[in-house]
């Protein structure tokens, strides 16, 4: 569902990826508005779950995680039971970080973040592939990575 956003409820969302603990009063001044009208747009923003919840974002690197895997995933068919067999047990597996239904050569493709290859391998042979639902798993690794942002393109189109 699309909402139709005003140039200051894109300006506070702006404001709110590049920093989720910044104050109202502090928000307030960045968007030419005084706090009690901004605090009120942004509980409309989360109201209407354009805004979904608040985060901290943590380095994998420093918590031990170092290998991130791309898990392209074939079922062995499409029927609604084993698409929610699938969709329930990725779900609960803590090492998948995005889960993506994708068109072309395979049915899904998931972000995997662990700790080693060692890590990586129990997760595909004991969570993965002993789902009776998956026919196939194909794996890139990440070398390194070049760009992370968190913050979604909010265009011209978005504003009145």
């Amino acid at each position: 569902m699309k909402h139709t956003l005003s140039k200051q409820d894109v300006a506070i969302l702006r404001h709110l990826q590049e920093d989720g603990r910044i104050s109202n009063r502090d928000l307030a001044n960045q968007v030419s508005l005084s706090p009690s009208p901004c605090w009120r747009r942004v509980r409309a923003l989360e109201e209407q779950q354009v805004i979904r919840g608040y985060t901290a974002l943590l380095d994998p690197e420093k918590l031990g995680l170092r290998v991130v895997a791309f898990a392209h995933v074939s079922l062995v068919d499409h029927h609604p039971p084993t698409v929610a067999r699938f969709d329930q047990k990725i779900s609960e597996a803590p090492e998948v970080l995005e889960c993506f239904m994708t068109s072309g050569d395979h049915d899904y493709m998931l972000k995997v973040l662990t700790r080693d290859m060692s890590s990586y391998q129990d997760f595909l042979s004991e969570k993965l592939l002993s789902l009776d639902c998956v026919r196939t798993v194909n794996t890139s690794f990440a070398l390194k990575q070049k760009k992370l942002s968190t913050r979604l393109p909010l265009q011209q189109s978005m504003e009145d």
